[in-house]
């Protein structure tokens, strides 16, 4: 490797010289604040540096948060920064962002640098590899084995000693003997090379009239610079990909040094996607998603840290990257539950993303075609500019979406498609059209019940359901991942061939549309049958392709995928995101099953929406069926104001956990009288959680509201540092929750 070599023989500790400058290092780690270290002499460590330093007795990588000059009286022992990394300091907009967002989310700082720092590998150039290639010169002892790798050198290019030998069908040592009668030179390169830079900055063919017109005012956005909020509002299929290419091409032309952020729903990074990209700008995006492998993650990292990687599209924590010269952000699907973090530090990538845009001085454009009631509500009053696209280009047109009463129009016993859907089927199959069904349950059923004794099978420790998986014969709790081969017998009373699944899953519809039409191509798309980003576009490519008749799918489904020749949604269970006292469901339901029934129609062959519901009178239900969006949110606006909940009000989650149900208890007295009195601010709870047991820890939770001009988050901030709890006691904070298991 490159790699500058690490400062081994430095002193352990300094006495700080009366020049001598202090160096505040942030580590990852559960820290709260940063540590002083002396510089040396000599070295150029500055605010933003990646540095390693000692800590007890470990050498850890962080990054210096400020550079001080010693005081006169300060007689302490410092030990010194070991080194510097060769990388570009994080700049100063970053450092911001990381300590706002520590302080918002009522996390350590040293826990998102932690985020920053996922990819350390790319805080040294990139390793290198020997490849070899022909020099022209051959000798009077060549062999036949000689001349077999030659021919494969002048027809692979340059590469490996080992891929040389493989393809010429000898042993490495015949490679080795080439370059000894230099036939071959061995040549050292970079094993991560840069991205390919962009080119195309021109505007984009083929726009609409509305399409141009909402990218000339954010063409004209970015050309002026400064922080820039906009909500890109397009019904489905309304090409907001095409007039944020718009922005993005603008910001490209005005700075060689410009980088874009492009943030999406994870499972939508497929290679369509990207291909799209590298079509618009003639060469691809940066990725950075959980399917990437180590060497890709630092490829990423390293090239934005160097200001290379000039577009870069990813999930949610491609939001801290550390890039040189953020100029635009882009936040697809913004309304998407997948851009709250859950685990580890809570956070909500929408919001962050706003606030870092600001920090950057960069404008933020936030696209969807349901938006966020939090997204709508800042868009009427002024905070963001509003773009709206009102159709679809060319002869596509929305989806007629009808509403399936349930109890009007029941299934037959034991199955769970309703006539007016089963028809359906038939129908768009024998037009030689596709369809979609979605049903948000995996497996074959979400209960499995004991027809004996009536016992539920849950997973060990937690208080989930068991769901069945009839492909795979096995249980499986979707919460904790933990699965069992399916018992001939009930673990509880022990009667053999008495489990049943109850309810259906997306393998039991699949069962029912297959003994419907028997010689169709149906295929099941879920985190179960695509658990890679390669069986993801394959599935998405066969579909598009028209290789698949009938497509079923969980939410996967509804993540920006076009389809051609998809005429036919049908939604088994609309009523299934009602259940549950989450003060967003009816939203959340209206946005996943809008966007579902969007899929279909989005080229020349009409599209219709067939919605199975129980609740028709349900507001979503007769929105949807009226394709009345604004109507819907403002009857959400007008329960959440009178209630004074998100947005008009600030919320927050506190939830705690302990090994044993009389620990959790007394933890909850003792948190519940620590709580600070705050004006405008109520504490509901301590109240069992949802799931009260998860891997073996009983679970409360405490419910927060106030109004908009409360610091919530130093409410909670003050309320955690107030509590003696045992060591055995967890707990963590939520800034507007939108989970409550």
């Amino acid at each position: 490797m490159n790699a500058t070599p690490y400062v081994t023989e430095s002193p352990t500790h300094t006495k700080p010289s009366p020049d001598m400058k202090l160096a505040r290092i942030l580590f990852p780690l559960p820290l709260p604040e940063p540590f002083d270290y002396a510089i040396p002499d000599g070295m150029d460590a500055r605010p933003g540096s990646y540095v390693r330093a000692p800590l007890g007795k470990i050498e850890r990588t962080g990054v210096v948060w400020e550079v001080v000059e010693k005081k006169p009286d300060d007689e302490r022992d410092l030990k010194p920064v070991l080194d510097v990394f060769p990388t570009p300091p994080m700049p100063e907009a970053m450092r911001k962002f990381v300590s706002f967002a520590a302080r918002y989310n009522v996390a350590h700082p040293g826990h998102v640098l932690a985020m920053v720092l996922r990819a350390r590998g790319g805080l040294r150039p990139s390793p290198t590899s020997t490849i070899y290639v022909p020099t022209g010169h051959r000798s009077n002892r060549m062999t036949d084995a000689r001349i077999k790798v030659l021919d494969a050198a002048r027809d692979a290019g340059p590469t490996s000693a080992a891929e040389l030998a493989r393809q010429a069908g000898v042993s490495p040592g015949v490679v080795k003997g080439l370059v000894d009668i230099g036939a071959l030179e061995a040549r050292e390169v970079d094993t991560d090379l840069p991205y390919p830079q962009p080119t195309n900055f021109g505007v984009g063919d083929h726009l609409t009239g509305e399409q141009a017109e909402a990218g000339k005012a954010l063409r004209a956005a970015v050309a002026k610079g400064g922080f820039q909020p906009f909500l890109l509002d397009g019904i489905t299929g309304s090409g907001k990909t095409e007039v944020y290419f718009e922005a993005i091409a603008e910001a490209l032309s005005k700075a060689d040094d410009a980088q874009i952020l492009v943030l999406l729903p994870e499972i939508a990074l497929t290679q369509a996607v990207l291909s799209r990209f590298e079509a618009r700008f003639g060469a691809p995006p940066a990725p950075w998603h959980s399917g990437l492998s180590d060497a890709e993650r630092r490829r990423t990292w390293r090239e934005t840290a160097h200001g290379r990687a000039r577009i870069v599209i990813g999930a949610r924590s491609a939001l801290f990257l550390p890039f040189r010269n953020l100029k635009l952000i882009i936040i697809d699907e913004e309304h998407d539950t997948s851009f709250k973090q859950e685990d580890g530090v809570t956070y909500h990538a929408r919001d962050m993303g706003v606030m870092r845009a600001k920090l950057e001085d960069a404008a933020i454009i936030l696209a969807s075609a349901t938006p966020a009631l939090e997204t709508m509500v800042n868009a009427e009053q002024g905070r963001y500019q509003r773009l709206k696209l009102s159709a679809r280009p060319g002869a596509a047109k929305l989806p007629d979406v009808e509403l399936v009463d349930l109890r009007t129009n029941p299934p037959e016993k034991g199955n769970w498609l309703s006539p007016l859907l089963s028809r359906a089927l038939v129908e768009t199959l024998e037009a030689g059209e596709q369809s979609l069904l979605f049903l948000n349950r995996r497996g074959y059923a979400p209960l499995v019940i004991c027809k004996a004794c009536g016992e539920r099978l849950k997973s060990p420790a937690t208080e989930s359901w068991l769901t069945e998986h009839r492909y795979t014969n096995r249980l499986v709790c979707h919460l904790t991942g933990w699965s069992i081969p399916k018992p001939e017998k009930c673990p509880m009373c022990g009667a053999k061939d008495s489990l049943m699944g109850v309810g259906p899953g997306v393998e039991r519809v699949a069962e029912e549309v297959r003994t419907l039409l028997p010689q169709a191509r149906i295929e099941i798309f879920s985190s179960d049958t695509a658990r890679s980003g390669e069986e993801t576009r394959g599935i998405v490519d066969r579909m598009a392709a028209g290789e698949i008749d009938v497509l079923i799918g969980t939410q996967i489904v509804a993540k920006g995928h076009n389809f051609p020749k998809l005429t036919l949604v049908g939604v088994v269970d609309a009523d299934s995101g009602m259940k549950g006292g989450d003060l967003r469901a009816g939203e959340r339901t209206y946005q996943l099953l809008s966007q579902v029934a969007g899929r279909a129609g989005r080229a020349e062959h009409p599209g219709r929406a067939l919605i199975q519901t129980y609740g028709p009178e349900n507001p979503a239900m007769i929105a949807l069926a009226a394709g009345d969006r604004d109507g819907f949110l403002q009857i959400e606006r007008d329960v959440r104001a009178e209630l004074m909940l998100p947005p008009f009000g600030r919320m927050a989650a506190l939830i705690m956990s302990a090994p044993s149900p009389e620990l959790i208890q007394e933890a909850g007295k003792i948190a519940g009288q620590a709580a600070p009195n705050g004006e405008g601010v109520t504490v509901y709870g301590p109240a069992p959680a949802p799931i009260s047991i998860l891997r073996g820890r009983h679970r409360i939770r405490f419910l927060i509201t106030s109004p908009r001009d409360v610091d919530l988050s130093a409410y909670m901030s003050a309320w955690l540092s107030a509590m003696k709890l045992p060591s055995q006691v967890r707990v963590s904070a939520d800034i507007d929750p939108y989970s409550f298991l």
